[in-house]
């Protein structure tokens, strides 16, 4: 916002790239930070909540800020590297006021917030909240009814209670472009309520994905607060072998009853999944890898790996097999790696360029000698068979990478360890 404009409105906030004076990226905005006043008297916003490279979340207050213009905040460049902790007095502007239900001072109608605005105060460099952007009516974002007003803050009552009537519409679609690990980390910084509310109102693949990537608690906590018959058909929508370790992590009696309720086929893939060793090649690969019969031509694996849905690992190459086609296959002949389909015509057969030379992993293979086959053949997917020679799946490398990290890594920020990080060079302001 260049000087004489005062006013921004915090969803256009998000995701915004924050600047240093020369032009180095520090990270992006995650949510703004303010405090509540009595009297109906506008909430002072303290500061911006910034996710930089390692997912760390440090806190920026509004004195550093210099401007917010054309999409991007600049700093005066002066950053505590120390982590963000939310303090009881603070209020998340996006992760707690937007979607909460208030109602009209003038007439006490309960209308839904929808976004709020901050404004700088004339020649100081002090900010606050001043409007407020509501919807009539009980529709919210995604159900465009009932009329949109913008008021100012003593306009509305209702924000001093913690949660009450909050839903989940606008903060999702201030979030809808973030990928499914970052939005997982919005997740895991939200109250538990709060993430509840959200998981909630996620379509099932979404919230899928997005299970994949966070903490074991934070997976079974959210399952947990979901109707069983949306678990299952959650975990349905997950990766099998993602699938099988959160279902690993529940108490017996629950994982059964929640098996029971997934389809019988994407039931018995995890259940084979959970019969191996967590730490073998059976029990990390996927079941789901792309299998081709040789009489496939090179246009038909092209056409399979262009699926956006799969990971860049499993789409790096296809397993030739005889019938039947889903794991377990009929005969493993081979693999084709991805650069040797784009060098052959369309029309060339798979089974006339299958690489035979490497041998496959057995389902019992432990997770070090999984790591050394992918180093040593420079692979990113390796295939699982069994002693019959039927293909049973595959690993990739970021399931080896998930095991090998220490378990709390997705909580670990890449700052960690590294000296003198969450120290501030001399003359840096540590306060708030």
């Amino acid at each position: 916002m260049a000087a004489g404009a005062y006013r921004v409105f915090v969803s256009h906030l998000s995701g915004v790239a924050v600047f240093d004076p020369h032009g180095d990226q520090v990270g992006r905005v995650r949510d703004v930070v303010a405090m509540l006043r009595v009297g109906g008297r506008p909430p002072r916003v303290l500061g911006l909540v910034v996710e930089v490279v390692s997912r760390r979340r440090i806190f920026i207050p509004m004195t550093r800020v210099t401007g917010v213009e054309s999409g991007q905040v600049i700093t005066t460049g002066v950053v505590n590297m120390r982590r963000f902790e939310q303090r009881p007095t603070e209020t998340l502007v996006l992760g707690e006021l937007l979607d909460r239900r208030v109602r009209l001072v003038d007439g006490g109608e309960e209308v839904t917030v929808l976004d709020v605005s901050i404004t700088q105060l004339p020649a100081r460099r002090d900010w606050e909240i001043d409007k407020v952007f509501v919807r009539r009516g009980k529709g919210g974002a995604l159900r465009r009814k009932g009329e949109t007003l913008t008021v100012e803050w003593s306009a509305v009552t209702g924000f001093s209670l913690e949660e009450h009537g909050q839903g989940a519409e606008n903060l999702l679609a201030t979030f809808e472009r973030l990928r499914p690990a970052d939005l997982a980390n919005v997740l895991h910084h939200l109250s538990p309520k709060r993430r509840a509310e959200v998981a909630a109102a996620l379509d099932d693949d979404r919230l899928a994905d997005v299970l994949e990537e966070l903490p074991d608690d934070d997976q079974i906590e959210i399952l947990g607060k979901l109707k069983e018959e949306r678990a299952a058909d959650v975990l349905e929508a997950m990766d099998p072998d993602d699938a099988a370790d959160l279902l690993s992590e529940l108490p017996e009696d629950e994982m059964e009853r929640l098996l029971t309720l997934m389809r019988p086929d994407e039931a018995a893939d995890v259940r084979r999944l959970m019969s191996y060793e967590e730490r073998t090649a059976g029990g990390l690969m996927t079941t789901e890898p792309v299998v081709l019969r040789p009489d496939a031509t090179v246009a038909d694996a092209l056409a399979r790996v262009r699926n956006a849905d799969l990971s860049p690992a499993l789409a790096a190459q296809v397993y030739v097999c005889r019938p039947p086609d889903e794991t377990p296959t009929g005969k493993y002949l081979g693999t084709v790696h991805f650069q040797r389909l784009l060098r052959d015509p369309p029309f060339t057969l798979v089974g006339s360029i299958t690489d035979t030379d490497l041998r496959p992993l057995p389902p019992d293979t432990p997770l070090p000698a999984v790591t050394s086959y992918l180093a040593t053949y420079n692979m990113v997917a390796a295939p699982v068979v069994d002693e019959s020679g039927s293909l049973l799946g595959a690993v990739t490398v970021d399931d080896v990478l998930d095991h090998l990290l220490p378990e709390d890594w997705r909580e670990t920020e890449l700052y960690h360890g590294a000296p003198g990080m969450d120290e501030l060079p001399e003359g840096v302001d540590g306060g708030r």
